[in-house]
């Protein structure tokens, strides 16, 4: 459970600021967000299509300078919130707190990329156990990294305790729309590339990149299929998306899939997912490793579990997916390298 102090910290209002994701916000993150992650690689791959035995189109995000998707969100985020923050800070003292987040890795990532640009501090939370090549490339990208707690949820707590503590301005994702609507530029690239797909396959984490790719799905192609994918093993976001209620597990995730690990649900991400998305199917570990050798066998790619997630619901699921058009975004390529040499 959140602390009261906690709970103060994550409801502290942001005037001006829209309280829902929104198509237009979408269209207006495009501009704002660097050359560099955005206009990714799409294409369709045959030797995925045999394999998955459906046509099969790829949104590359994972060869960008933070290998993730994460940065399109982030630095929508602080277009339109780091002049209020770079305000709040100036005349301040060095080593005030600017900007805190809980973080597996790639939206830290994104948003000290974000925050280096616009010359706030950050703070990320992660836990004990999070990648340390994710871990070292957030330090390397200036922000300060604390690790804290058995998963990323109680990490994110730990955020959120300090953000009521200091007086940092949490940011989570999930939560913020800006980050939603940065992901949903993902979709907008492909129906504007005039990619075939009759159904997305999208993994869900926070619940951020499905909420904003099926919130431009609906917008713009209301008659494709917006299909989620999650971890068998953290399936907590397909239970909030099949009841509405955003409940806690009582067990921290054990998959391999750290970025879509969630045990605590974004509330806030919940009525959007519901609204925009069709079905969202799970995946055991066998399929989310088969999923990241797949993709590096066939296309070169190094892909993590998270990021692969989508395959792995291809390969699980065949009938579910048979003959189908698919588009599915390779998010994150911060994998463990022994994924790619085990058996």
């Amino acid at each position: 459970m959140y602390s009261t102090v906690a709970l103060a910290a994550r409801a502290l209002p942001s005037p001006a600021v829209p309280s829902e994701p929104t198509p237009a916000g979408i269209e207006a993150a495009r501009a704002a967000i660097p050359r560099e992650f955005r206009e990714t690689p799409l294409f369709a791959s045959a030797p995925l299509g045999a394999a998955a035995g459906c046509r099969v189109s790829v949104k590359v995000e994972c060869v960008n300078p933070i290998r993730s998707f994460k940065a399109r969100g982030a630095c929508w985020f602080g277009a339109r919130r780091g002049p209020e923050a770079v305000a709040r800070l100036r005349g301040l003292p060095a080593g005030t707190p600017g900007w805190v987040t809980g973080s597996a890795g790639n939206f830290g990532q994104g948003l000290a990329w974000a925050a280096r640009r616009s010359g706030i501090p950050l703070t990320v939370f992660s836990s004990l156990h999070a990648n340390p090549d994710k871990v070292r490339a957030m330090r390397d990208l200036g922000a300060e990294v604390r690790l804290v707690g058995e998963d990323f949820d109680a990490a994110k707590e730990a955020a959120l305790a300090y953000a009521g503590e200091t007086g940092a301005e949490f940011v989570e994702d999930g939560r913020e729309p800006e980050i939603t609507e940065g992901a949903g530029t993902i979709a907008l690239e492909c129906l504007e590339a005039g990619v075939r797909a009759d159904t997305a396959v999208v993994p869900v984490g926070n619940g951020a990149l499905i909420g904003g790719m099926g919130l431009w799905i609906r917008e713009a192609a209301p008659e494709m299929s917006v299909v989620g994918v999650v971890a068998r093993a953290a399936p907590v976001m397909r239970r909030a998306f099949e009841s509405g209620d955003p409940s806690p597990a009582q067990a921290a995730p054990a998959t391999i899939a750290d970025g879509i690990a969630v045990r605590v649900p974004v509330p806030e991400a919940v009525p959007l997912m519901r609204r925009v998305v069709d079905e969202v199917v799970e995946v055991g570990e066998g399929s989310l490793r088969e999923a990241v050798r797949l993709l590096h066998r066939t296309l070169g790619l190094v892909v993590e579990p998270a990021g692969a997630a989508g395959i792995a619901a291809l390969l699980e699921h065949p009938d579910r997916f048979r003959n189908r058009e698919i588009v599915t975004p390779l998010c994150g390529g911060n994998a463990d390298p022994a994924l790619l040499a085990a058996r």
